[in-house]
């Protein structure tokens, strides 16, 4: 069934595609161009009713029709599938009418616009998870219902609008929690534990808080701050005791520990170590600097290195010199000496 659906998805994009633009009759009057605009909408010919609600506002610019002959034009855009269109002739009618006592309906459909943006078509026929996908839509259609919510509380489209916006902050806090795992699998502990810490403070009372506290344990554990990683582990079973992370009381990483050995460790089982495992605040670059100097100090000639009593002997002698110095011979750097 998928791919039927895949493939009248295709058939009709092409079709609507080589399909020629609706000439709309110059003679129309306003209420006619108001009506068939109207019947255009209730049998779903949204292409055509598009055309006449831009012909109406063109033409009869201070009709009694051009308000909401604007209204409508958002709608038409919106299931016509041309959301940037629909969220333009949104944001032209709460510029232009902004006391309009329908306004609120513009800023819900630029809302639920945004809302339908993310889901596409693809993923309203294929299983797609939707916390793993880019969250630009999610997160414009939250702050437009927000704004919704906020300025017309007792809106009739209010009660949608916060619903919705439950469901998409569910959706924003998931996907902070995708990030943080892919840091972790990246070893990335201090953006991880970044990204935990802004599910925890940003976004209370989603499911993801667990997830978040959990993300910051495990985050702290691999850095070793052993402090923020306990805090963060109390505050988990205090108030998710049933995380999956906690097996029995015990902390259970989500993330597997990198294996950071070398590919002949791996080969022989760890019989031949190249490199033993980096304590920690260590890293491999300040280790390589350290043997190359250590390589490169070994490599001079036995017979070009100042033997330790010379050395000090000369080092005497220098602080005698340049103390027993006059001020004229340090003047002119010792020229004259």
């Amino acid at each position: 069934m998928q791919v039927k659906h895949l493939l009248l998805i295709a058939i009709l994009a092409l079709t609507a595609a080589c399909s020629s633009k609706e000439v709309v009759d110059e003679n129309l009057s306003e209420v006619e161009l108001y009506q068939q605009a109207q019947t255009d909408l209730d049998k779903s010919s949204y292409t055509s009713a598009t055309a006449k609600l831009k012909a109406l506002e063109s033409r009869y610019p201070f009709g009694r029709y051009a308000d909401q002959a604007q209204l409508e034009l958002i709608y038409a855009n919106y299931k016509n599938a041309e959301p940037e269109a629909a969220k333009s002739a949104a944001e032209r009618f709460i510029r232009l009418h902004p006391q309009h006592p329908n306004v609120d309906y513009a800023y819900y459909l630029k809302g639920l616009t945004s809302f339908d943006q993310d889901v596409g078509l693809l993923a309203r026929f294929l299983p797609l998870d939707m916390t793993k996908r880019d969250p630009g839509a999610a997160r414009d259609s939250y702050n437009e219902f927000a704004q919704l919510t906020s300025r017309y509380p007792n809106s009739r489209y209010a009660p949608d609008a916060k619903q919705r916006m439950i469901y998409l902050r569910n959706l924003l806090a998931s996907y902070e929690i995708h990030v943080a795992d892919y840091y972790l699998t990246r070893q990335a502990y201090v953006a991880a534990a970044n990204r935990g810490r802004y599910v925890v403070e940003n976004f209370q009372e989603t499911p993801s808080v667990g997830d978040g506290l959990a993300v910051m344990v495990e985050s702290y554990q691999r850095l070793h701050l052993d402090e923020l990683a306990n805090s963060s582990l109390e505050t988990l079973k205090l108030n998710y005791p049933n995380h999956p992370t906690l097996v029995d009381g015990q902390f259970v990483p989500r993330v597997a520990e990198a294996d950071n050995r070398s590919w002949l460790s791996k080969a022989t089982l760890g019989l031949i170590e190249s490199r033993p495992p980096l304590p920690p605040g260590e890293t491999r670059a300040n280790q390589d600097v350290m043997k190359q100097f250590q390589d490169a100090k070994d490599a001079i000639p036995a017979e070009l290195k100042p033997k330790e009593g010379d050395a000090v002997e000369e080092q005497h002698e220098a602080e005698g010199n340049h103390s027993d110095r006059s001020w004229f011979s340090r003047l002119t750097f010792g020229v004259f000496d």
